[in-house]
């Protein structure tokens, strides 16, 4: 199995072996996989609170009339072109 990596990950999985905790990139990337599996409940409890931090966030401008009326689906897809610009 071939990853392509960014050159960030890269470098971090580098110094993880340059540190002599693991004798080379497999056992970095093992022992993260085997992180996240034992982990993988914890990790989506906070991915979870944050995406509930943020529709608090949303729900709370809303409720101080910030928010802003769409009445069609152009005004729907102008909005979501001015976001990802």
């Amino acid at each position: 199995m071939h990853v392509s990596l960014t050159p960030e990950l890269e470098s971090r999985i580098k110094a993880k072996v340059d540190s002599g905790l693991y004798n080379n990139a497999s056992e970095v990337i093992r022992e993260a996989l085997r992180f996240m599996d034992t982990h993988e409940d914890w990790i989506h409890e906070v991915k979870l609170a944050r995406l509930r931090e943020q529709l608090k966030v949303g729900t709370d401008q809303l409720d101080c009339g910030d928010g802003i009326a769409i009445e069609s689906k152009a005004a729907l897809d102008t909005l979501f072109d001015d976001i990802t610009r």
